[in-house]
């Protein structure tokens, strides 16, 4: 059975750092891309960031380039998302996301990777001012 599980997220003052993972188990993860989403309070899931499963290609939301870095250790099926330079509207569940099927991609011009088709059940991240 596949599986994402997100680690435990945190409480962070803005401008501090936070880094969370994600495991994923259940069949190999090397050819798939991973990613994370975000959904604040009240307001839709959006796309975060991506990596593609060999780690050679990574894509961001405008919102956080320069800010946060994803990566992944395929050797412990994990992805990361190193976020620096947190600000109050990072505030929200985090959601990593896996491309099972291989169908999905990049959309540059809505900065938006469509066709996760498995996702983890979110871990809180929460930024103060």
């Amino acid at each position: 059975q596949v599986q994402l599980v997100e680690s435990v997220g945190g409480s962070v003052q803005a401008g501090g750092s936070l880094r969370i993972s994600c495991v994923a188990s259940g069949r190999t993860f090397n050819d798939c891309a991973l990613g994370w989403f975000r959904q604040a309070p009240e307001k839709d899931r959006e796309f975060v960031a991506a990596i593609t499963g060999s780690g050679g290609s990574t894509y961001y939301a405008d919102s956080v380039k320069g800010r946060f870095t994803i990566s992944r250790d395929n050797a412990k099926n994990t992805v990361y998302l190193q976020m620096n330079s947190l600000k109050p509207e990072d505030t929200a569940v985090y959601y990593c996301a896996a491309d099972l099927q291989g169908y999905g991609g990049f959309d540059a011009e809505t900065s938006y990777y469509y066709g996760m088709d498995y996702w983890g059940k979110g871990t809180l991240v929460t930024v103060s001012s």
